[in-house]
């Protein structure tokens, strides 16, 4: 009989506070457990064991190996049908992949609470309002969503994922899960034990052996991530970046078994990996050939295409004389170097060409495609030959043959892919008796990747003819080849871009050619052999010149994939305009052949990233027309980059990545070859900044409101609306007019800041960018009938004739009127602080919206107008408008109550930031001003002041500066000012107010140093490659290093006698913690940046050292601070006196040792004893 299950992975008894993220569910305790002995034991083991606190959680930005979101089908969350059919439901992270439903604690865990397999799902069904279960033969799963049309989609991607599945009642030999080693093991901590099972490249963890024969287990570990330690006699730890399993065997035969047997799953994770990363390194073959879905881990070895887990099911269903199908990571032996060398030649790419080359776009499938239409179009694709390109030979036998066999001794191993599959036999005589076969053949002439491919396709079954076998026997007609002819005017072709004009002399006369794929310049049309020539596969990128830049009025610049550069000219308008509408025909595919109809700019091939694929590049296709960029990234549907609308966009890394970040998605742009990226750049830096004095012509927010505009009602909404006289007193005329330049060169890049920009400044800034707009806000065309419109007596028809003028204004001054119009109804709301009600709001914006000279006061009137019936002419939601109005009332009253309004005149001005008592939650915030002068010790004080926590003897609370996507943290030294780390934080990191656990061991070890100095081995990494572009290049290297008073050297080894690397110490910032998707080899590392001081040409290096012991880390870290700030690494008296006199340390005291390092030997030898008594009481006698 089915019951409803529960979760199956382990419970945490007993009340312990301090919540550990474990393995165990919430809602379900392990038989005969004893409580309180589990909790102590917990306690006791919780750092070397699997229970970590929620702090070694990962963060959001890395939650998931890659490899796991490749599989994914659907995730979200649901409830979860607790234990024994209790009345309450718990709330669950759920994600379905090909082979599992797992269910996790959130979505930011990597070990689930729960699996089942899919292959032993029987059924899957609605039940209930908003329910649906999940039955095996043994137990049924009930879920719950929030809506009955998420219930509805989880059910039908259950049903296309199980269905047609053979159904397994119990695990067997040939189930999907064939262990290499399995039992029982306990986990510390607890005295049940579970069934674990090693299989090829992961760790499987069952509740018991019932569990694991029914496919219902709680996790699995890759092993690719893992680490295998002894520890004790039948002790060992699996140790992975994201928690470490202490396991205890039965005796110490078998943990030796074990770890063996988890050291040969890692090698096969390793050596897996390594074939799988090599494929990939082609750029097509990261994605399936068939549905495009990332990573794909699995191939059709005689087919050549590289494809996903639920596509190869398809592959393997055709059957092995069509689709053999091999795993990327498993069957090692068959990826011989060339058959690797064969995917890395062909690519999905190029193999698509010939098998998918006319597939219609109703027919395509993308990675949330069903298995019904996988199925159909994988039969259509392979078995029938549906969709591939037709050889011009098809149909002739005998010439097919005879085209193989002279093939075959050449490198076109596409051409053989071709000739195969449109009927060449493989097994046909050559007529050589010493090489009789064309794989003979192949091998005699040193062809071993043709020699591969025809190897595996000597019993291959052909795809079987759709094409009506009467028609002609050159059914395949080539694309039509573009040519065009004439005289253009040429410079010398360069290696550098073009900076000058070039005048009419520097050009000559030249008969151009284009024809068959060639661009060919002569003397004169009567030569017959050219002066040069340009293959049009050689071409990346066209761009067109501005009139009348150089000598010619026309002129066009053709970029090559060798770096050079040729620039042609002619004062012909049409001749212009047909040269570069046939040369982009030329090098543009088909794929992208929309773009050919644009009025392009700059067109041409660029490699790229974006959000949802950051490991591999792509290729794309780019026309720039005005302020848009419009892209064909591989064979995706075009779409359109609005530059003006961009959040930011900068060049990083050596100008080699243009990164362009607009809402939702981030793209990177590659620079392939430095000429044509160049000309990019600065092509779409232009196009992205503000392209005249008109609204249409400004950069932009997503929701069309110029940023200026958007910038500076934000800036007085914040720190302007208790400004009295607001919009009516003047600024300074030089700030203004300096602001306003600095909005005119790039708007997006300014940041309003309080203390820096004066509120009349900013105001004046929006009035004067109004009053000099070309054309004005409500268009010259309308202006006078907006004005008369002031002047209607019946409100209802003035109020329709208003909404009337509102809706023909353009798209852009639409937009931005609202926006004013709402920030003014605003600001006068609050007319009893500002003393700038609606009548006086009119006065000062009349004339500055409709540009008039003042004296009328029909422009204030209609302005009045539009404030005091905002809601009604522009249909305002008023729950909408009075929400805005309580949040306005919000910040005034933070404001006031943090006393925020403060002298400009104030050196280094002040800043509201908001600190964390312990941990970032909305509980734990504090609003702190931070004024130029405060220190981490007084910011701390004033923290934990607001709360009434007394600080203790030996404790040590500190402010810490935390980075949640870099995964690191620092503690501030106590001296160090607050305010330039503000200044240099990014969205990502905050500050947190909590106890240096480790700093009295730091203490200890320094005062028993006798030498400032430290050396000794670590292994070092480097950061190579910009944030957010994929994994970094490089690994972990053992490397030698030692710290002194003034720089921080690296050796390759202890007994090479130069430095590697050779580093000052007062530059290095040193973090606690490394990236986890660096993969550190310990969990014990540093990440160090290093900033050099150079003002001409300031440097930032990042790089991360990793120490075997955690003691080992925490000594180089006291090192570092020792060194850094003169061996004062903490506050003589403790934080007592900084929190009575909240001011800075006296510098004069700084230089001060922990621990004698100078006098006589007796005076050591004293010191020594002395701190053997009492290891603290020499740095608390320091003076």
């Amino acid at each position: 009989m089915n019951t409803p299950d529960r979760d199956m992975s382990l419970q945490v008894p007993g009340q312990v506070k301090q919540r550990y993220s474990s393995l165990c569910s919430d809602d379900e305790l392990l038989d005969d457990d004893d409580s309180t002995l589990w909790q102590d034991e917990v306690l006791r083991n919780s750092q070397g064991s699997v229970y970590l606190p929620n702090s070694g959680r990962l963060p959001s930005a890395i939650k998931e190996d890659s490899s796991q979101l490749t599989a994914v089908i659907k995730m979200g969350w649901l409830d979860k049908n607790p234990p024994q059919g209790a009345l309450y439901y718990q709330r669950r992270w759920v994600k379905l992949d090909v082979d599992y439903l797992r269910y996790f604690d959130s979505d930011k865990e990597i070990y689930s609470k729960g699996t089942i397999s899919t292959a032993f799902i029987t059924n899957v069904s609605s039940v209930g309002e908003l329910k649906f279960e999940v039955a095996t033969n043994n137990r049924t799963f009930i879920f719950r969503a929030e809506s009955e049309a998420e219930r509805n989609d989880w059910v039908t991607v259950l049903q296309d994922c199980t269905r047609g599945r053979h159904r397994h009642s119990t695990m067997n030999p040939g189930s999907p899960l064939t262990p290499d080693y399995q039992g029982y093991l306990e986990l510390k901590g607890l005295r049940s034990k579970l069934y674990t099972v090693v299989a090829l490249d992961k760790v499987y963890l069952y509740k018991n052996i019932e569990d694991y024969r029914i496919g219902v287990g709680i996790t699995s570990i890759e092993m690719n991530v893992g680490n295998v330690k002894d520890t004790d006699r039948r002790s060992f730890d699996l140790t992975t970046p994201y928690r470490i399993f202490s396991f205890i065997a039965e005796s110490e035969q078998l943990k030796e078994q074990w770890v063996n047997a988890m050291r040969n799953a890692i090698g096969e994770a390793l050596s897996n990996s390594e074939v799988a990363e090599r494929i990939w390194a082609e750029p097509s073959n990261s994605l399936c050939a068939d549905c495009g879905a990332p990573k794909p881990e699995w191939a059709a070895i005689n087919l050549c295409v590289v494809v996903c887990k639920r596509c190869a099911g398809e592959h393997r269903g055709l059957g092995p004389s069509i689709s053999k199908v091999r795993s990327l990571k498993m069957d090692r032996k068959v990826w011989t170097e060339e058959l690797i060398q064969v995917f890395l030649l062909l690519g999905n790419e190029r193999v698509n060409s010939f098998w998918a080359a006319n597939v219609p776009p109703s027919e395509a499938l993308t990675p949330s495609s069903c298995t019904e239409e996988r199925r159909r179009f994988i039969t259509n694709k392979y078995r029938q030959g549906k969709y591939r390109k037709y050889h011009p030979l098809y149909g002739n036998q005998r010439e097919l043959d005879n085209a193989l066999c002279i093939n075959v001794q050449c490198s076109d191993v596409l051409e053989t892919l071709s000739l195969i599959f449109c009927g060449a036999d493989v097994n046909c005589s050559t007529g050589m008796p010493n090489w009789p076969s064309p794989l003979s053949l192949a091998t005699a002439h040193s062809q071993p990747l043709q020699a591969e491919l025809i190897s595996h396709n000597l019993n291959t079954e052909l795809p079987r003819s759709v094409v009506d076998m009467a028609m002609d026997t050159v059914p395949y007609a080539p694309p039509p080849c573009v040519s065009y002819n004439g005289f253009l005017f040429k410079t010398a072709s360069m290696a550098r871009a073009i900076t000058e004009r070039k005048t009419r002399e520097e050009f000559s006369r030249r008969w151009c050619t284009l024809n068959d794929g060639t661009f060919s310049y002569y003397e004169s049309d009567k030569n017959s052999n050219p002066n040069g020539a340009l293959k049009a596969s050689e071409i990346v990128c066209l761009a067109v010149d501005t009139p009348e830049r150089h000598g010619y009025e026309n002129t066009f610049e053709l970029y090559s994939e060798s770096e050079r550069l040729y620039l042609f000219g002619t004062d012909d308008g049409d001749s212009h305009k047909e040269w570069v509408k046939s040369l982009a025909k030329s090098f543009i595919p088909a794929s992208a052949e929309p773009l050919l109809r644009l009025g392009f700019e700059r067109i041409g091939r660029l490699k790229c990233k974006d959000g949802l694929n950051l490991q591999t590049s792509k290729v794309g296709w780019f026309a720039l027309v005005g302020s848009t960029l419009h892209a064909y990234l591989n064979d995706s549907k075009g779409e359109e980059i609005h530059l003006r609308k961009l959040n930011e966009l900068s060049i990083q890394q050596d100008n080699e990545v243009l990164v362009l970040v607009e809402k939702g998605r981030t793209l990177y742009i590659e620079g392939e070859r430095k000429l044509d990226f160049a000309g990019w750049c600065a092509a779409i830096q232009t196009a992205a900044g503000s392209g005249g004095d008109t609204l249409s012509q400004q950069q932009l927010t997503e929701t069309d409101i110029p940023v200026i505009v958007h910038s500076c009602i934000g800036y007085i909404t914040q720190c302007g609306l208790t400004s009295e006289g607001i919009y009516r007193k003047s600024g300074v005329n030089s700030r203004v007019a300096a602001l306003c330049e600095r909005f005119r060169q790039d708007a997006r890049s300014v940041r309003l800041r309080e203390g820096e920009h004066q509120v009349d400044d900013v105001s004046n800034t929006l009035k004067r960018f109004f009053r000099e707009l070309e054309e004005g806000l409500f268009t010259s065309e309308d202006a006078r009938t907006w004005l008369s419109t002031a002047a209607i007596q019946d409100e209802s028809k003035k109020i329709s004739q208003y909404q009337m003028l509102l809706n023909r204004l353009p798209r852009v001054n639409k937009a931005t009127l609202q926006a004013l119009i709402n920030h003014l109804y605003c600001v006068q709301r609050f007319s009893e602080l500002n003393q700038m009600n609606l009548h006086n709001l009119a006065i000062v914006f009349g004339p500055t919206l409709f540009q008039t000279d003042g004296k009328d006061y029909t422009a204030g009137r209609a302005i009045e107008d539009l404030i005091q019936h905002y809601t009604l002419i522009f249909e305002v939601d008023e729950q909408q408008l009075k929400k805005q109005l309580e949040e306005i009332t919000v910040i005034i009253q933070v404001r006031e109550k943090l006393n925020t309004k403060f002298p400009s005149t104030e050196p280094g001005g002040h800043f509201i930031c908001t600190v964390y008592l312990e941990e970032k939650k909305e509980t734990a915030e504090q609003h702190v001003k931070i004024p130029g002068s405060m220190t981490a010790a007084e910011l701390t004080c004033e923290v934990l002041d607001r709360r009434n926590i007394a600080v203790k003897d030996r404790e040590y609370w500190s402010c810490w500066e935390v980075s949640d996507k870099e995964e690191m943290e620092r503690p501030l030294h106590y001296q160090e000012r607050v305010l330039p780390i503000l200044h240099s934080f990014g969205t990502d990191s905050h500050l947190l107010i909590k106890k240096h656990l480790a700093m009295e061991a730091m203490i200890v070890y320094l005062t028993s140093k006798v030498d400032v100095s430290k050396h000794g081995m670590m292994k070092f990494r480097e950061e190579r490659s910009i944030l957010g572009l994929g994994l970094t290049s490089g690994s972990f290297h053992d490397r030698y290093f030692i710290l002194n008073s003034s720089s921080l050297r690296m050796y390759k080894e202890v007994r090479s006698n130069r430095p590697e690397r050779d580093w000052p110490v007062k530059n290095l910032r040193v973090y606690l913690g490394i990236k986890k998707k660096l993969r550190p080899p310990t969990c014990w590392g540093l990440t160090v940046v290093y900033e050099s001081k150079k003002q001409e040409r300031p440097e930032k290096q990042q790089w991360y050292l990793c120490c075997d012991t955690q003691s080992e880390m925490r000594e180089w870290y006291a090192t570092f601070l020792s060194i850094q700030y003169d061996g004062n690494v903490w506050p003589q008296d403790g934080l007592q006196q900084t929190r009575v006199s909240r001011v800075l340390p006296d510098t004069r005291h700084g230089n001060v040792s922990l621990i004698p390092l100078r006098g006589s030997e007796n005076e050591m030898r004293n010191s020594v004893a002395a701190f053997s008594q009492d290891p603290l009481a020499l740095f608390r006698d320091v003076r």
